[in-house]
């Protein structure tokens, strides 16, 4: 039976290798896609560091990887519209009557040579788009374009806090942007985040860890409130110091999977103020296929979101510099 590398997460261990195991074959309704790059997002940093589990089956083992983008390998029994060497991106979450599942946690991720997948999952991408950029539009460019345009609903002219630049809030930046959002005010406490939201259109940038974080951004304000401010970093104290600063009417989306509890100090003004704390998680199928589109047409620019590709077999040395935020990397891509 041939073989594969793949970067496998043992959930009941909590042991993380990249191992030799058995090419996956299509079963009736799936494809397999062979594997061109693969994103490394903060979630699996948190999936290998014991931090999220799987809500489901905990005690799994699975290949990671939920930002894939490849080529169609071999197409299984009820698949049309699909021959082998199609490009494509993954879509990651497949929808179940218990909500959705997520590749690379609920099943096989593309952190491997090869992946299986349902068919439904397969997004057409140009020849124009590179594997390296199309593999990051799951997720890292599509959560935030869906918190922004179906959670949080945000309307032109709206002020909006984007906390965490990372690699979905680098990109929640350029999405406000393009939805009319004014003003636009990135929150990180490292400064190599801040100096790149400020290029990729943020009109303003702020570090929480300094005394007079609080007292700035409400002084750039012009002492009005935050209409829509999102959380997609998890880290820390954040959402307690955002809280106070949300308008009447206002609304804070968390998208950063941490597994902290954060606690609502005056849930007095939160009823009155009928403000709003929304949970946000991934996306719609059409989603990815609009995003693909709007990169293909100039409308969004993700040329500078790679910041390194490495090997698979550099896995652990990809989620060490995103961990410790080596190089400020927006996003770090394995190629098998």
């Amino acid at each position: 039976m041939p073989t594969m590398k793949a970067g496998r997460m043992n959930f009941g261990t909590g042991e993380f290798h990249v191992q030799d195991v058995a090419v996956p074959s299509p079963g009736h309704g799936e494809v397999r896609v062979k594997v061109n790059a693969a994103g490394v997002c903060l979630s699996d940093v948190h999936l290998i560091r014991g931090l999220v589990r799987p809500l489901r089956n905990g005690d799994a083992e699975r290949t990671l990887g939920h930002e894939v983008a490849g080529t169609v390998d071999a197409v299984g029994g009820g698949v049309e519209g699909w021959t082998e060497g199609d490009r494509v991106a993954l879509q990651a979450l497949v929808a179940k009557p218990w909500g959705v599942d997520t590749m690379g946690v609920d099943y096989d991720g593309g952190w491997a040579e090869y992946v299986v997948v349902p068919h439904g999952v397969l997004v057409a991408i140009p020849d124009s788009l590179p594997f390296e950029q199309a593999c990051i539009i799951p997720d890292a460019v599509s959560t935030p374009w869906a918190a922004i345009q179906h959670t949080a609903k945000v309307k032109p002219g709206e002020a909006a806090v984007v906390l965490g630049v990372g690699g979905l809030g680098i990109h929640a930046i350029q999405i406000l942007r393009m939805s009319g959002a004014a003003p636009i005010i990135a929150v990180d406490p490292l400064p190599g985040p801040r100096e790149n939201a400020l290029r990729r259109g943020a009109d303003a940038a702020f570090d929480p860890t300094q005394p007079t974080f609080v007292e700035e951004l409400h002084a750039f304000l012009g002492n009005r409130g935050v209409d829509t401010a999102f959380n997609f970093a998890g880290f820390p104290g954040i959402d307690e110091q955002i809280l106070p600063l949300l308008s009447p009417g206002g609304r804070l989306t968390i998208a950063g999977l941490s597994g902290n509890p954060f606690t609502v100090e005056n849930s007095v003004a939160l009823i009155v103020h009928q403000q709003r704390i929304l949970g946000h998680y991934g996306y719609l199928p059409a989603d990815v296929e609009q995003l693909v589109r709007l990169v293909h047409w100039g409308r969004l620019d993700l040329r500078d979101s790679v910041s390194a590709v490495l090997p698979l077999e550099h896995a652990h040395e990809a989620v060490r510099q995103l961990e410790t935020k080596d190089g400020d990397p927006i996003r770090l891509v394995l190629v098998p």
